[in-house]
């Protein structure tokens, strides 16, 4: 006990500098922050928002809030959206419009025709933008077991990966927690995830490692990232539960798992992925990428 109440006074003393962007609301507040001294990121960490977390905010407007909180891009942006990102010198850290849903994926080969035509269009165009990443999902069981779905996945995915090898793009499916939010969606545990990236043996395929979702799923998550980082391509985080903000209301401690996440070497990128219960969405993601930024 004596450690947890250590490490929660530490957290408090961490987000005590970011506590007073809270308190007002929207654009406003961030602008008036452009007068203070600009929070200097250490580049430890290549730190991104996913876009759906914001989705009330114009595209605009969320990039030039990304670009003076020292993100490096934003995640889950499609073609449509690339210009803006470029206009401020941001990247698509996590591409998408490739995918039919979370629910039909690879591992169903009824949705492999339509797959194979959206991602063969969408990896070169992937390419030209001078992005890497792009998403893609396993799908729900929907009555498979583990082994089918597996062969399943690898019979759709190897036929993409001389195309994702060609351009460069890393094909990376994410994992999911099926307990809470995804109900039985067949990427759910890292082992599976780690056996399919097995079985395709290509560096062109790996796994987006949701630190909320296999929280839920898994947990042992600092373990789990060390003993299997050689599969993972990018990250998501949430506090847990409730995926809302990552400060000590919730459960993981952030700055030990990006210390972890660090100490592997990985240069890919960590997207913030919460949904915000403070008015001031911004001051939350701020609060979050410094707790991030070790």
């Amino acid at each position: 006990m004596k450690n947890v109440s250590q490490r929660r006074t530490a957290l408090k003393g961490l987000l005590a500098g970011a506590a007073a962007v809270a308190t007002t609301g929207g654009i406003s507040s961030f602008a008036s922050e452009k007068k203070e001294p600009a929070y200097m990121l250490k580049g430890n960490i290549n730190h991104s928002v996913c876009r759906w977390c914001l989705n009330d905010m114009p595209m605009e407007e969320l990039c030039k809030a990304a670009k003076e909180l020292g993100l490096k891009g934003i995640d889950l942006v499609g073609p449509k959206d690339w210009p803006m990102l470029q206009k401020y010198g941001l990247v698509s850290t996590m591409c998408n419009g490739a995918e039919i849903s979370l629910t039909e994926g690879f591992n169903h080969p009824q949705y492999h025709a339509k797959l194979q035509k959206n991602y063969s269009e969408m990896i070169p165009l992937v390419s030209k933008a001078g992005y890497t990443n792009l998403i893609c999902f396993s799908g729900n069981r929907n009555g498979l077991d583990d082994e089918t779905g597996l062969k399943n996945c690898v019979e759709g995915l190897k036929k993409l990966l001389p195309l994702a090898e060609k351009h460069k793009v890393v094909l990376v499916m994410e994992l999911l927690n099926s307990k809470i939010d995804h109900k039985d969606y067949q990427c759910d545990h890292t082992a599976w995830g780690v056996e399919l990236a097995k079985r395709l043996g290509s560096e062109n395929f790996k796994l987006l490692y949701d630190i909320y979702h296999m929280q839920i799923d898994e947990g042992d998550v600092i373990r789990t990232i060390r003993d299997n980082h050689a599969y993972i391509a990018h990250y998501h985080t949430a506090g847990v539960p409730g995926r809302h903000e990552i400060d000590d209301s919730q459960e993981l401690n952030y700055p030990a798992i990006m210390r972890a996440i660090k100490e592997t070497g990985f240069k890919g990128y960590v997207a913030q992925e919460f949904i915000a219960k403070a008015k001031d969405k911004l001051g939350s993601i701020k609060q979050a990428v410094q707790i991030c930024d070790v």
